[in-house]
């Protein structure tokens, strides 16, 4: 089990991991506007704490599942900077020999069992994760990740019966950044979202989103009580996405102000609010952290330009990969 993050050495890496993912997609969104990158991608800019908050309260034996916003969910697993930007490019080198891209990026080795396009397409297999461990006498835990609009999905339900029936190791955490796509959560859910999991007798929280710290201590509680056989369990995390759905849609006002936007980025950005809370605990100063910046940035940089060095599969490989032996 992750051991509780009580010292300046576990906090520093919070906000560490925070910043990797803030600064891979400011790559990977300027990747894109040069026409480097191949396809969309979904930034996960804004919403860093939910995904450090979770990742930093589970060991590489723990597994999680992603979405299609899932490079913050793959950075905070301890995935490289090298491996990922040579995925998102198609390069041999990637996580997935290029062949999986920015919305199916998987790094098997740190738990990841992948990102998925389909909206809630994750939800099966994080329980499926979760009866594994169940079945072979394992302590491991599975987060499954997943949107306010993936709500709408049959299959959530269907499976959140099956793990409160059995009693399965899985957290179900759902990412609210406040839109489904183009639409206001209210609009597409109604009622409440922690309502869907306790009608099937689950634990469910809210959380704040922005918040890492509070994100990790409930996130360590419920893996904890997991591994006793205690779950499954429900978080709602508020958040909040800086950019667009994806990385195509940028000119937002027909569905959110600017205000609204400027407000979150100035008043509720989990990194500053982290940033300026290790400062106030005599953790790190000013000079510090913008050192560890300044490097994060510099290791993304070279990254970046040996991803586009690296060479590209094979054509021999096109049908590689595709089916167990």
């Amino acid at each position: 089990m992750a051991e509780a993050k009580t010292n300046s050495e576990d906090y520093l890496r919070m906000y560490t991991q925070m910043v990797r993912i803030r600064t891979f997609e400011d790559n990977a969104n300027q990747l894109y506007l040069s026409a480097k990158m191949p396809g969309l991608t979904h930034m996960y800019s804004g919403e860093e704490a939910v995904a450090v908050g979770i990742c930093e309260a589970l060991t590489d034996n723990d597994r999680i599942t992603s979405t299609h916003r899932g490079h913050g969910h793959c950075v905070a697993k301890g995935a490289n900077f090298k491996e990922m930007f040579c995925e998102l490019l198609g390069k041999e080198e990637g996580y997935c020999r290029g062949k999986g891209g920015s919305m199916h990026i998987a790094d098997q080795s740190h738990g990841n069992l992948g990102a998925n396009a389909i909206v809630g397409g994750s939800m099966g297999i994080a329980t499926g994760s979760a009866l594994r461990a169940k079945l072979l006498g394992q302590d491991d835990v599975t987060v499954c990740f997943f949107g306010d609009g993936a709500t709408a999905q049959g299959l959530l339900y269907e499976v959140m019966n099956m793990a409160a029936l059995w009693h399965l190791p899985v957290i179900y955490a759902c990412e609210n950044n406040g839109y489904s796509e183009y639409t206001k959560t209210e609009e597409i859910a109604a009622g409440s979202i922690t309502a869907r999991a306790e009608a099937f007798g689950i634990e469910a929280f809210k959380v704040d989103g922005q918040d890492v710290l509070a994100v990790n201590e409930l996130t360590q509680k419920l893996v904890a009580r997991c591994r006793k056989g205690e779950g499954p369990f429900f978080i709602e995390l508020e958040t909040y996405r800086y950019h667009g759905h994806h990385v195509g849609d940028i000119n937002r006002e027909y569905y959110r102000s600017k205000d609204e936007e400027k407000d979150w980025k100035e008043n509720r950005d989990p990194i500053v609010r982290f940033r300026s809370w290790l400062v106030d605990q005599g953790i790190a100063t000013e000079d510090e952290i913008e050192a560890m910046n300044a490097e994060i940035k510099k290791d993304a940089t070279e990254a970046v330009a040996y991803a586009e060095a690296a060479k590209y599969p094979d054509v021999s490989e096109v049908d590689m990969h595709v089916y167990a032996d």
